[in-house]
C-alpha cells in the first residue's frame, strides 16, 4: 500500500517502501523520514501522541499523493504516516518519491511533507516536563484538561 496510517507498536518497513515506489526507469528516490526529537519550543519532549481520524487522514494523503503524480514529473509517490504513543527517536513519517531525476523527486517530496501538515486530520500532542500541549505548525498550545 502507497498509503498508510501506521498505529505503534507497527513501524515502517523501509525496504517494502523502497520496493514499492522503485521501476527499472528509477533514477533517484527522496525520503523525508520524521521522527520525534526530545525538544521544541524549548522544552525538553518527553514522548509525542498522534490522534487521527483515520479513513480520512488516509483519504487525504491518498489525494496528496495523487495530486503530487499530477503536479511533478514523478514516477511514484508513497505517504505513511503513524499515530498513537511515540517515544523519542520514533519514526512519525515516512514520504518517498522516486523520479527519472532527482530534482523532480526533491521538489515532490517536499511539496507533498508541507500538505501532509497542512491538510490531514492527524493531531500531535506533545508530553513535556512542563505538561501536555497541542502542537498546530509551529505554535504550541496548552491541552486543557
Amino acid at each position: 500500500m502507497l498509503v498508510r496510517l501506521v498505529k505503534k507498536p507497527e513501524d515502517f518497513d523501509l525496504e517494502e517502501a523502497v520496493r514499492l515506489v522503485s521501476k527499472s526507469s528509477t533514477g533517484g528516490l527522496v525520503f523525508f523520514l520524521g521522527k520525534v526529537r526530545d525538544e521544541n519550543h524549548g522544552r525538553r519532549v518527553l514522548r509525542l501522541i498522534y490522534e487521527a481520524y483515520p479513513e480520512m487522514a488516509v483519504a487525504e494523503m491518498e489525494r496528496i499523493r495523487r495530486e503530487a503524480l499530477e503536479r511533478f514529473p514523478i514516477e511514484e509517490m508513497l505517504i505513511w504516516h503513524r499515530y498513537g504513543e511515540l517515544e523519542i527517536g520514533d519514526n512519525t513519517i515516512l514520504i518517498i518519491a522516486s523520479a527519472g531525476h532527482r530534482g523532480e523527486a526533491f521538489e515532490a517530496c517536499r511539496w507533498a511533507i508541507d500538505e501532509v501538515k497542512k491538510r490531514v486530520p492527524v493531531w500531535k500532542r506533545e508530553v513535556t516536563e512542563e505538561g501536555e500541549f497541542w502542537i498546530e505548525g509551529d505554535r504550541a498550545r496548552p491541552v486543557q484538561r
